[in-house]
């Protein structure tokens, strides 16, 4: 008989009585990305529909060190998938990673009797719910939520497309007013060590000049650059910074610019945490939904200790100990795709 969708699949049901997992937690950790709503959304049904007691920990790993836990049913987790940021709230814990901040952790999973942890967030998440799984023998799945979409094993982080979109937007209203004022616009964005946004963003507004951390900024080619544009009587010039560039980011980079140009007119925009926030797009919406259902099937499954990733639109598991050690390289054909359309 074909599976409705409506009940727990039944070799997943049969798997779990040798497993014995009947109730799970979802947290969030780290920076807020959009969709992480819709993620824990996912979680929480889909741990409903497969007979699990579903368990919120509020304020990530510090929340679970002080108990800050409670049920989930469906209609907690209805209207959110809209919304940014995390409903669950979100920390960085220093309590976390020390020995009795985990055994704290440890004693109020006990206490709730959550046999398995699903962890929202980056980096940081995944080495602490790595060395807790290590250490207190809990199944643990993570799942990818940065806007700078710079773990290994996945395509794409939840919160990525959205924070791209903020970003090309904001270009294109600042693109208004730099051709208004014949102006020159550095626009820094985020990515302290990874310039994904920047690079993309920067290809979709346009940009005169996109500067990554992956990549060494010469201040002389740049330079160069932006007197050809004058040259050629552009009416606006963009240059898309990232936070991490080593020369110090955009205000940084525009004073060693503006001590060669006496015409330019010269501004800087930071976009900051402008880019965390916002209504999540549809493709970080269903990644996040797609995430959410895998990371609890995965338990389900007997899976631990990994990632949930989307490579090539599968669904793939990825240790912890790649996904947070491997950061992703930035595509070169991206690059030279930016150099030649900047002409």
């Amino acid at each position: 008989m074909r599976d409705s969708g409506k009940y727990p699949n039944t070799s997943l049901l049969l798997l779990n009585k040798v497993l014995r997992i009947h109730s799970i937690a979802v947290l969030t950790s780290g920076g807020d990305s959009p969709g992480m709503n819709a993620c824990i959304r996912a979680v929480v049904r889909t741990g409903i529909c497969h007979g699990l007691k579903t368990y919120g920990i509020h304020r990530g790993y510090e929340g679970l060190i002080e108990g800050d836990i409670r049920e989930l049913q469906s209609l907690d987790v209805s209207n959110i998938i809209q919304r940014g940021g995390t409903i669950l709230k979100t920390a960085r814990s220093d309590r976390f990673k020390t020995a009795d901040g985990m055994a704290k952790a440890g004693d109020n999973l006990r206490r709730y009797k959550i046999d398995a942890l699903v962890a929202i967030g980056g980096d940081g998440t995944f080495r602490g719910a790595k060395e807790f799984s290590a250490k207190y023998r809990i199944p643990v799945i993570g799942i990818p939520g940065t806007i700078d979409n710079d773990l290994y094993g996945t395509d794409f982080t939840i919160g990525y497309d959205t924070a791209i979109n903020t970003a090309v937007e904001a270009i294109d209203k600042i693109r208004d007013t730099a051709a208004s004022h014949n102006r020159l616009f550095f626009i820094e964005v985020m990515g302290r060590d990874a310039g994904l946004i920047a690079l993309r963003s920067g290809i979709a507004g346009g940009a005169e000049a996109i500067l990554v951390p992956e990549t060494r900024t010469d201040v002389n080619t740049l330079i160069e650059k932006l007197r050809e544009g004058w040259i050629h009587n552009k009416t606006s010039m963009i240059v898309v910074v990232a936070e991490g560039d080593e020369i110090g980011g955009a205000f940084k980079v525009a004073e060693r610019v503006k001590k060669e140009f006496d015409y330019y007119d010269i501004r800087v925009t930071v976009l900051g945490h402008l880019q965390r926030g916002g209504t999540p797009t549809a493709m970080d919406r269903v990644l996040a939904s797609r995430l959410g259902v895998a990371a609890v099937e995965g338990l389900l499954k007997g899976k631990k200790n990994v990632m949930a990733g989307v490579v090539h639109q599968d669904i793939v598991f990825v240790p912890f100990s790649k996904a947070v050690k491997h950061h992703r390289d930035i595509n070169p054909h991206l690059l030279k795709i930016a150099e030649i359309l900047a002409k």
